[in-house]
C-alpha cells in the first residue's frame, strides 16, 4: 500500500538535494555528455538506497520516511540554504523530525565555530548509543551504503581518499574511516531490536572486505 508519508520524504529528499552530487563514482558513465560536462552521482541516490534498506529491514513508515531524509538538516541544498529543524518538523512532523535529527551530525558548536571531523564523528556515536533503535537503523543502512560505495570504488582500482579527475577526496584515510564505523558498530550493539540484525551483520561483512583492500592500498 503506499504510503503517503514515505512518498512526501521521497519527494521532499529529492527537492532538498537536486543538484548536489556524491564525492566520486565508481561505475563508468551510462552515457555520454557534451564535451565539459560528466556525469555525477546524486545525493539522492545515497538517500534513496538507504531508506530501501530500511525498508528491507521491515522497520515501519515514520523510520522509513526519516531514512529518505537522513540528511537534510546535516547538508546544505545546492542555494546554499540550511534546513532548520522547526521547518523540518512542519513539512513532516514531529516523529520524522525527532529521528533525522538523531543520525545528525552537529558540524558547529552552540557558538557557531566549526567542530572538527573528529569531534563531529565522536558526537554523533555518543548520541547513536543511548538513542532510539530506529535511529540507529537509519544510522546502519547509511553507513553500509557509504562502506559498499567506498568497497567498490577500491575493487574498480579508484582510490577514494585520493584527490582526482571528477573526484573528491574524503575527509579521512582508511584507519580513520575504519575507527568510525567500528565506532557505530559497537554502538549499535547497545540495541537488540531484531531487525537491526540483518544490517549490522552486512555493516560487518563490508566492514570486512574494507579492511583487506585498504590493506593493499
Amino acid at each position: 500500500m503506499l504510503s503517503s508519508l514515505i512518498e512526501k520524504a521521497v519527494e521532499l529528499s529529492m527537492q532538498w538535494h537536486d543538484k548536489t552530487y556524491r564525492k566520486f563514482r565508481w561505475r563508468k558513465a551510462p552515457f555520454k555528455l557534451p564535451v565539459g560536462k560528466q556525469v555525477k552521482v546524486p545525493v539522492s541516490a545515497h538517500t534513496s538506497m538507504v531508506g530501501l534498506l530500511v525498508a528491507q529491514a521491515g522497520w515501519d513508515e515514520v523510520t522509513i520516511a526519516a531514512a529518505f531524509l537522513h540528511d537534510v538538516i546535516e547538508d546544505r541544498n545546492v542555494a546554499d540554504q540550511h534546513l532548520r529543524r522547526e521547518q523540518l518538523a512542519e513539512l513532516m512532523g514531529e516523529e520524522v523530525t525527532a529521528l533525522v535529527e538523531e543520525v545528525t551530525e552537529r558540524k558547529r558548536t552552540a557558538l557557531g565555530v566549526p567542530r572538527s571531523w573528529e569531534a563531529r564523528k565522536e558526537g554523533y556515536v555518543e548520541v547513536l548509543r543511548g538513542g532510539s533503535d530506529e535511529a540507529v537503523a537509519i544510522s546502519l543502512a547509511d553507513k553500509l551504503h557509504n562502506l559498499w560505495t567506498m568497497n567498490q570504488t577500491l575493487k574498480e582500482g579508484v582510490n577514494p581518499f585520493l584527490e582526482g579527475r571528477h573526484r573528491t577526496a574524503l575527509s579521512r584515510g582508511p584507519e580513520a574511516q575504519e575507527h568510525f564505523f567500528q565506532a557505530v558498530l559497537d554502538a549499535s550493539e547497545h540495541h537488540e531490536d531484531p531487525r537491526l540484525v540483518s544490517l549490522r551483520d552486512a555493516v560487518k561483512a563490508e566492514l570486512g572486505v574494507f579492511k583487506g583492500l585498504v590493506s593493499d592500498l
